[in-house]
C-alpha cells in the first residue's frame, strides 16, 4: 500500500482559498480514471453524498457556467435550464472544460478557475455541516464549509439533483 502524502504543491484552487482566507483540510487519494466521487469517498471513507463534484457545463450559447452536485446525485438539465432560466443546458466536452476551467477533467474545482463563469449549487450541498470539494488535482479534495460556495463563488442555490 502506497504512503498517503498529507499535503499536495499549491494549486490555483488553494491558492484562491488561502488569498481568501477560508480554513480548509487536504484529503488525498488515488486517483481511478472514471471511478468519480464513489472512489474518492469510498477511499477517504466519507459519505459519497458530502463529496461534490464540480461540473463544467454550457447553455444555449455555449456560454460556459459551473454546477456543484453531491457526489451521488446527477443534474436534471432539463430543470437547471428551467431554473438559471435558459433555453438549454448540457455538458461540455472535455476539452472544452478545460478550456474554460484552467483544470483537467478529474480535477476540476470551482476555486481559482481560468474563466469566470456562474456557479450554481444544489440548495441541499448548503445545509451540509462540511463538503469535500476537488482541490484543483486528480485525487485530491478539499474539506470546507459549505458556506465558503456562496460566500466566495457567489453560488446560487438551485434544485435540480435526480437520484445517482
Amino acid at each position: 500500500m502506497s504512503k498517503k502524502i498529507s499535503h499536495v504543491s499549491e494549486t490555483p484552487a488553494t491558492q484562491a482559498l488561502r488569498r481568501a482566507g477560508v480554513t480548509f483540510t487536504e484529503h488525498v487519494y488515488d486517483y481511478v480514471e472514471h471511478g468519480g466521487t464513489a472512489e474518492s469517498s469510498r477511499q477517504l471513507g466519507v459519505d459519497e453524498h458530502a463529496v461534490v463534484k464540480t461540473l463544467v457545463m454550457q447553455d444555449e450559447k455555449a456560454e460556459p457556467l459551473i454546477v456543484l452536485m453531491h457526489g451521488d446525485r446527477t443534474v436534471s438539465l432539463k430543470e437547471l435550464a428551467r431554473q438559471i432560466p435558459c433555453k438549454k443546458v448540457e455538458p461540455c466536452k472535455p476539452d472544452v472544460a478545460q478550456r474554460h476551467s484552467g483544470y483537467q477533467v478529474g480535477g476540476t474545482s470551482p476555486f481559482g478557475v481560468r474563466k469566470a463563469m456562474p456557479v450554481f449549487v444544489e440548495a441541499s450541498i448548503l445545509a451540509l455541516p462540511k463538503i469535500c470539494i476537488n482541490g484543483g488535482r486528480r485525487g485530491y479534495l478539499v474539506g470546507i464549509e459549505p458556506k465558503v460556495l456562496t460566500e466566495l463563488l457567489a453560488a446560487q442555490p438551485v434544485n435540480c439533483a435526480n437520484a445517482g
